[in-house]
């Protein structure tokens, strides 16, 4: 059986858009039927031609007629996914959850918790599944990591250091003041965080991933670029449960830095650190013992991480592969769900992880307002 999908926005040559529909489609569990990918018609046909959806009917001219005309079809789509500004995210969603659709969202799911817990009811309510596409925490060696921790082959945790650094604001806003990122910028569609919203919740979703540890309180400050309203840096102490502490530093404005993920995780026997510009790799350092490089799809990895991989060992995977592992996991929930067939040990991001993020950042913002106090992840 093979899952129909639709797509709200990811047109007009977005970036992330495209990476949705490939990872959607990777695996041959899903195909993308439906679309509203535009507003402009014209680019909405020309992406729906490009993006081979073979019926013209089902490229609709708005969200809610795809909704309304999906409903009513015997055999209408499965799930949508939605690719479009945060501030259209909760209406979006609540429309497809209260017509029976399960969801696929970009993150944030929403502008507040409020409006993620809400969601997360209307899915529960309805049985309907709602995944969440934090990327980097769904490589094949971060589960591989999380396994090993899990196993004890770093002992207790005793410290996690995560970063994020990005150089676009500087790069797009100076030299490109109209590129289509620009909107990120705009507390109007991004709400009220552009740095800890965009890629702040990307680090503490990829702690989640790596340690199963969500903060349990934060102490945060939003640093402000001259004359901009929204802050494009971010340093933020953590504490997690048993009173760990950690560390997270993201920023849009650190010059020579594209797309700077790393995390370490410090235990009392050890200690794993991996970096998104090697994205194959797992650097194990075992206590009183030489430092170890673990390749993902090897035959000394666990079965949950080489289950992720596509490709012999030795053969780089990457960006698009991570989009392919959250669909893949969430595509395969979805039949359990229809088919009874298990999904085995694959998992995707959900709304809860997305609630989390929210409250991360709803926390961050209550300490930098506060003077940079502890404030409570509520």
């Amino acid at each position: 059986m093979k899952l129909q999908f639709g797509m709200v926005g990811g047109g007009n040559g977005a970036f992330i858009g495209n990476v949705h529909r490939k990872g959607a489609q990777m695996d041959d569990l899903a195909e993308l039927t439906a679309g509203c990918f535009s507003r402009n018609m014209e680019k909405n046909r020309e992406t729906a031609e490009a993006w081979n959806v073979k019926d013209p009917s089902r490229v609709y001219s708005s969200w809610k007629e795809m909704a309304d005309r999906e409903a009513q079809k015997e055999n209408g789509i499965d799930f949508v996914v939605i690719v479009t500004p945060t501030n259209t995210h909760y209406e979006i969603a609540k429309y497809y959850l209260e017509a029976g659709f399960h969801v696929v969202c970009d993150k944030p799911i929403a502008l507040t918790a409020k409006e993620g817990t809400e969601l997360k009811h209307i899915a529960e309510k309805n049985d309907l599944l709602f995944g969440v596409t934090y990327t980097y925490a769904s490589y094949a060696v971060i589960r591989q990591a999380r396994e090993m921790i899990e196993a004890g082959k770093i002992g207790q945790i005793l410290k996690i250091e995560a970063e994020y650094p990005q150089d676009w604001v500087l790069k797009d806003a100076a030299l490109n003041p109209d590129a289509s990122s620009v909107w990120r910028l705009d507390p109007k569609q991004a709400g009220p965080s552009a740095c800890c919203a965009d890629i702040g919740t990307h680090l503490e979703a990829l702690i989640k991933q790596m340690t199963g540890l969500h903060p349990k309180r934060v102490l945060a400050r939003l640093n402000h670029i001259k004359g901009s309203i929204l802050e494009h840096d971010l340093d933020a102490f953590l504490e997690f449960e048993n009173q760990i502490p950690g560390h997270i530093w993201a920023s849009q404005v650190a010059a020579g830095n594209d797309c700077g993920v790393k995390i370490r995780v410090f235990g009392d026997q050890g200690s794993l650190e991996w970096a998104h510009q090697r994205q194959m790799e797992l650097r194990y350092s075992p206590l009183t013992q030489p430092t170890q490089i673990l390749l993902a799809n090897n035959l000394y990895n666990y079965d949950a991480c080489r289950e992720q991989c596509r490709l012999p060992v030795g053969h780089p995977e990457g960006f698009h592969e991570a989009f392919g592992n959250i669909y893949r996991g969430y595509c395969l929930h979805l039949l359990e769900k229809k088919t009874g067939e298990s999904a085995g040990d694959f998992r995707y991001p959900t709304i809860d992880d997305g609630i989390a993020g929210l409250r991360f950042v709803d926390a961050c913002l209550k300490s930098d307002a506060g003077g940079n106090i502890w404030v409570e992840v509520e």
